[in-house]
């Protein structure tokens, strides 16, 4: 409970006036209601020095009840040491003639004997004239306070000086609040990006995200990071990138069970790692597929089945499809260089299902190249050689591969697969 007294004061019911319905809810029930709901502890003095209000809270820190406490005359001797009373009583009364408020620390008792340190906020109360008429005192433990103090500065620092980026998302999913690495990493600025459908800041990697986030607002934050690919639009273009990410629920604190506010994302990008990884992967595939492609060539006697065979365990690591060309009448030397060079197919992967590589050719009819095919290069060049049809569309990219005659692959051919490395021809 709270209670309060006010000095000097009289009843205000006269001895012929009808008594107040206790029932009604009248300004005394409501300034205890409110006293009883802060989540600091309060307590008032008059003039003199008398306690005037003291709330739950003060009751729950301090053990005094609002009984009590309220008519006593300062706190020696009960709430405040006697050797300590006097100084602690003239900070807390100096308010009443200093602007704003006043903050100090010091030990208080409790009722069991106990000493607490709090930190308190002091401020003058005036009264009708205008003139100080007593001061009221809220005040909480300190470590309690630091603990505040403390968890605003992360929130700020979070958001002003992280190293990674941090949102918060609320529970439509949209951005309520971007720090400045989050907002660089989206391509747009802060504010910019607030309350915008994810939709609009990435064109790859929306449904996986707003999946995470929308479990964890129903189950609660995973227990590990997740690494998320999307692809970014920015004013240059689209960037394809690697985010590590953590996820918090966020409940209110202020509501007796959680209710959500949101989610809490922060992430990292990691593209440049993960690529390595992936590269380093693949490289690392690569050697073992050639070791036992190496090794099964070498047990086959006849030479068209060990390229075969060689062909086809080394194909995994490399390409979805390839070939073996042979020069129509045998190998090249820098003297011969008359007429056109033509070349014969020996064997060749299937183009419409995987299997075995299938030996062709035995007609000896050469295979018709046109001018300037990336086979016909290779052996110019006495070498290996890439072709891709760059990032053109993907109708165009198809007439290009059809154009030079590419194996049919189980996807429709593409700039992104041509990009990729499957226009590979090697003489």
């Amino acid at each position: 409970m709270s209670a309060s007294r006010r000095s000097g004061t009289t009843d205000e019911l006269g001895p012929d006036e009808p008594e107040r319905d206790s029932s009604a809810w009248g300004g005394s029930d409501l300034l205890a209601a409110l006293l009883d709901g802060m989540d600091a502890a309060l307590c008032a003095f008059d003039a003199d020095g008398v306690v005037t209000h003291w709330n739950r809270e003060a009751e729950r820190i301090l053990g005094w009840s609002a009984d009590e406490a309220v008519g006593r005359r300062g706190l020696a001797g009960w709430a405040v040491r006697s050797a300590d009373a006097e100084e602690v009583e003239a900070r807390l009364l100096s308010a009443m003639h200093a602007p704003g408020r006043q903050v100090h620390e010091f030990a208080l008792l409790t009722k069991d004997g106990g000493r607490v340190l709090v930190r308190t906020q002091s401020a003058v109360v005036r009264g009708p004239d205008g003139k100080p008429a007593g001061v009221y005192c809220a005040f909480s433990e300190v470590h309690a306070q630091i603990d505040l103090e403390r968890s605003i500065a992360l929130s700020e620092a979070l958001f002003e000086d992280a190293s990674w980026g941090v949102v918060l998302v609320d529970v439509d999913l949209r951005p309520a609040v971007v720090n400045a690495h989050a907002a660089r990493a989206l391509g747009t600025g802060r504010t910019s990006v607030l309350g915008r459908p994810l939709g609009e800041l990435l064109s790859q990697g929306v449904e996986e995200l707003e999946s995470a986030l929308q479990h964890v607002l129903a189950e609660g934050a995973p227990p590990a990071p997740a690494e998320v690919w999307v692809t970014v639009r920015t004013s240059e273009g689209e960037r394809r990138r690697c985010w590590r990410s953590g996820f918090l629920r966020l409940a209110s604190p202020l509501a007796e069970e959680p209710v959500p506010l949101g989610v809490g994302w922060l992430f990292q990008d990691v593209t440049e790692a993960k690529q390595g990884e992936q590269e380093a992967s693949l490289l690392r595939f690569r050697a073992q597929q050639l070791h036992r492609a190496s090794r099964a060539a070498a047990e086959c006697e006849d030479p068209a089945e060990a390229a075969t065979v060689h062909l086809d365990f080394a194909l995994a690591g490399f390409a979805d499809h390839a070939l073996i060309d042979r020069v129509a009448g045998g190998a090249l030397t820098d003297g011969e260089a008359e007429g056109p060079v033509r070349l014969v197919r020996v064997a060749a992967t299937p183009s419409g299902a995987p299997g075995p590589s299938r030996l062709a050719g035995r007609a000896g009819l050469p295979v018709r190249y046109a001018e300037g095919h990336p086979a016909l290069q290779c052996v110019e060049r006495v070498g290996a050689l890439r072709a891709s049809a760059g990032a053109a569309p993907a109708p165009e990219a198809r007439e290009w591969a059809l154009a030079r005659q590419w194996p049919r692959t189980r996807c429709t051919p593409c700039a992104r697969c041509c990009a990729a490395g499957a226009g590979r021809w090697a003489s």
